[in-house]
């Protein structure tokens, strides 16, 4: 990187999640005249857009285009991280990958496509590894605080017990957000890949699909597909429509830390829904409703109606009042093999799928290239195992997350 560059280079600042975060980068760095970042898109007039909303005018703007990609390399060239939310992964994010790679250029993005992250890993974590580049999907509300939620509860069982916890459940106690056209248009891509490419459904329900190849600790990983009782959280349970991918990401984290999370490591994720009658009617209906609408997505005819008049559009999200108003509390429930038990909290002040989701991958680009040394290895990371401790403490001291243990 030139001695004059950017520490991180924002690609698809026209986006929705992308405005979002040069927002928060504008307020949150307003006053470092040490950190230098700059946006970047395809279309000059919509960033020049971005950049009056965030009443930015000192920040620069790079013209690049995932079609084109020269543009990619000459925008890596400058940079330390590139920070993408040019989504839908699968059918734009590759190119920069590339570039990233060939450069040794680190990189960070929000998606939630596991299906795309097995493509990346065979094409090009060898080359990363050679490049030196530091490549580390899903740093947004997929899959930040799961990953480095189980990483805090890990920690937090080594002190006090001296061991892991080889069974933890993650379960949303609480949460208010809204979807955006850019998770629908990943949604409805993925369906559209499934019904081209049947074998796809054996990888999305492999949990160890994204680990290095060859790993298969032979544990078998629990699902929560219907309703029913958990007798840890005393609650009603139901499916959590992201489990398939954080479940996913936690494994690659214990694999790639030599299985410090233990090599009988069991993890599931749900969401809670209360007690009683109640709450069983509450999972039982969301069960239902979730099936509904996935099953909606994956028929072409129904797809189709649900894109015209229901799904939001791509650019399309939440407004800032429900961004605002949102907020999520998750708890993780862990027990070490000799029956010992320790839960941790994870909780967000916004909404979680933008909101929230804009200032955690604001904070993992700053740590990407502000505290992560250069004796780090290239390849691809999860983000527990390459940020870890320092972006906990971003996203505590700045970013309205915060991680403590509940007894």
């Amino acid at each position: 990187m030139p001695a004059n560059g950017y520490d991180i280079v924002i690609f698809g600042a026209t986006s929705f999640v992308g405005q979002l975060v040069c927002a928060y980068l504008a307020q949150r760095y307003e006053a470092d005249g040490d950190f230098r970042w700059a946006m970047a898109g395809r279309t000059p007039a919509k960033l020049e857009r971005v950049r009056d909303q965030i009443g930015r005018p000192d920040i620069d703007l790079i013209v690049a285009d995932a079609q084109d990609p020269a543009s990619l390399t000459a925008l890596c060239e400058q940079t330390r991280a590139v920070v993408s939310t040019v989504g839908p992964y699968a059918l734009y994010g590759e190119p920069m990958i590339a570039a990233c790679t060939e450069t040794g250029t680190d990189y960070c993005d929000l998606t939630g496509e596991v299906h795309w992250i097995k493509q990346m890993l065979s094409r090009y974590e060898a080359r990363a590894r050679q490049t030196g580049a530091r490549i580390v999907p899903c740093c947004g509300f997929d899959s930040l605080p799961s990953d480095l939620g189980v990483h805090f509860l890990q920690q937090a069982a080594g002190q006090r017990f001296g061991v892991p916890c080889n069974r933890v459940k993650m379960r949303v106690k609480a949460m208010r957000g809204g979807f955006s056209g850019g998770t629908v248009a990943s949604m409805t891509a993925l369906a559209k890949a499934l019904r081209r490419d049947p074998s796809l459904r054996r990888e999305l329900a492999n949990p160890y699909s994204i680990c290095p190849p060859g790993y298969d600790p032979g544990v078998r990983q629990p699902s929560v597909r219907a309703a029913r009782y958990d007798d840890t959280a005393n609650a009603w349970i139901a499916p959590f429509i992201m489990a398939t991918t954080n479940e996913r990401v936690v494994q690659r984290s214990n694999a790639l830390s030599e299985q410090a999370y233990g090599r009988d490591f069991q993890y599931d994720e749900a969401m809670l829904m209360g007690r009683g009658i109640k709450g069983r009617m509450a999972a039982h209906g969301l069960t239902l409703g979730l099936g509904g609408f996935l099953l909606g997505v994956a028929l072409a005819p129904t797809r189709a109606v649900l894109e015209r008049f229901v799904l939001p559009a791509p650019g399309e999200g939440p407004s800032p009042e429900a961004q605002a108003n949102g907020f999520y509390d998750i708890r993780l429930f862990g027990r070490t093999a000799d029956g010992e038990r320790l839960t941790a909290r994870v909780r967000g002040d916004r909404d979680p799928g933008y909101g929230s989701t804009c200032k955690m991958l604001g904070e993992a680009g700053a740590c990407l290239a502000r505290d992560i040394g250069s004796e780090v290895p290239g390849g691809f990371w999860t983000p527990a195992t390459l940020f870890g401790d320092a972006l906990i403490e971003r996203l505590q001291t700045h970013a309205g997350v915060s991680f403590d243990l509940v007894d």
